[in-house]
């Protein structure tokens, strides 16, 4: 039986990854279809705090349930608690929290609603069980230079990404409609700046965990975001005469 999960773990790590790519390709043909670029004759569609606090609730619940309905053998050691605690503060931030300092916020169309509760469900799945059951570390894992680049970088990502979506929140005054050139923290040098802080956020998770399950997690939110960004940076350039030309769109000085 373990054998078997511990083979459907790397199975759903290589399946990500391969979404990963077909979502790239297919946002770049078609867009990313919420937000600000959603079809306003989408029949259906579910209030953006709404949609934020359940499609991101189950990457929290579903480990937290997975570690409470069975034994997890793995968490009594150091690395393994550790690296699956980063994973539920992102993400009791980004359900807990993150929705209730949303402004407004556009309804989000029930198809990209599903497709985020599904992936969440199923990363949450994969991660947690992952750690908590089959991932092994050496005793000296926390001091290994990649977890502690990792966490380093995990850490930073997640404040750059608190902060920038601190930033878009602030844009508008109270009673003040319409879009706004960002600016301050990152977004002076890149279109993107919430977007890099996530993408960096999980390749410093993913060095830290060293495992398959963590980089296909990291190559899929970097797929889907990238193509988010470049379609955030033209918008810009196209719907602002003076948007700064020297701005990246999503990694500084770079790209």
């Amino acid at each position: 039986m373990e054998l078997a999960e511990r083979f459907l773990l790397d199975a759903l790590a290589y399946l990500e990854c391969a979404l990963g790519f077909l979502c790239f390709v297919l946002l770049k043909l078609v867009g990313s279809p919420y937000g600000r670029y959603a079809s306003p004759r989408s029949a259906f569609q579910v209030p953006a705090r709404a949609a934020w606090a359940v499609q991101e609730m189950p990457s929290l619940a579903v480990p937290l349930l997975a570690c409470a309905g069975a034994p997890a053998e793995r968490l009594n050691r150091w690395p393994n608690c550790i690296l699956l605690t980063m994973f539920l503060v992102h993400y009791a931030q980004r359900a807990l929290i993150f929705p209730f300092l949303i402004r407004g916020g556009k309804p989000m169309p029930l198809y990209t609603f599903m497709l985020a509760f599904m992936f969440c469900t199923c990363n949450g799945y994969l991660q947690s069980r992952y750690l908590s059951q089959y991932a092994v570390y050496a005793d000296n894992w926390l001091t290994d230079p990649r977890f502690l680049t990792g966490f380093v970088l995990w850490l930073s990502g997640m404040l750059i990404n608190i902060h920038s979506d601190h930033v878009l929140r602030n844009l508008r005054k109270p009673g003040e409609t319409g879009y706004k050139i960002p600016r301050g923290g990152l977004f002076e040098y890149i279109t993107a700046a919430n977007y890099f802080g996530e993408v960096v956020e999980w390749c410093g998770y993913a060095l830290a965990s060293w495992s398959i399950q963590g980089w296909a997690f990291a190559a899929f939110t970097s797929c889907v975001l990238l193509t988010r960004a470049q379609q955030h940076h033209q918008w810009y350039h196209e719907k602002f005469e003076d948007y700064p030309k020297f701005r990246k769109v999503m990694i500084p000085f770079l790209f």
